[in-house]
């Protein structure tokens, strides 16, 4: 069996993993909350976002707080999921070199 084969493609980007590491223990976080929280730019925060949401392992949700847009992601449970066999993956590759 090969011991890289449960490592999930969409979390190989440092940003989307630390993006999962933060969504996974939060229900839900706003835009501009994980921006600041992980130091990145607008775009680059949504394009990874973006890639996520098409793995549908993040929800996009769009509204307004009075009349200023708001936007929030949450983890999805396919999401939680796949992230947790990610980071057994990483667990059980590092325990196999031991």
């Amino acid at each position: 069996m090969d011991l890289l084969s449960g490592f999930d493609k969409a979390f190989e980007n440092r940003v989307r993993l630390q993006i999962m590491s933060v969504l996974v223990v939060n229900e839900e976080l706003e835009f501009n909350f994980l921006k600041e929280l992980l130091k990145l730019s607008d775009g680059n925060l949504a394009s990874h976002i973006k890639a996520l949401e098409k793995e549908n392992y993040v929800q996009v949700w769009k509204g307004y707080n009075g009349r200023k847009p708001l936007t929030k992601y949450s983890a999805t449970e396919a999401g939680k999921l796949a992230f947790k066999k990610h980071l057994a993956a990483i667990e059980n590759f590092i325990n196999k070199q031991k």
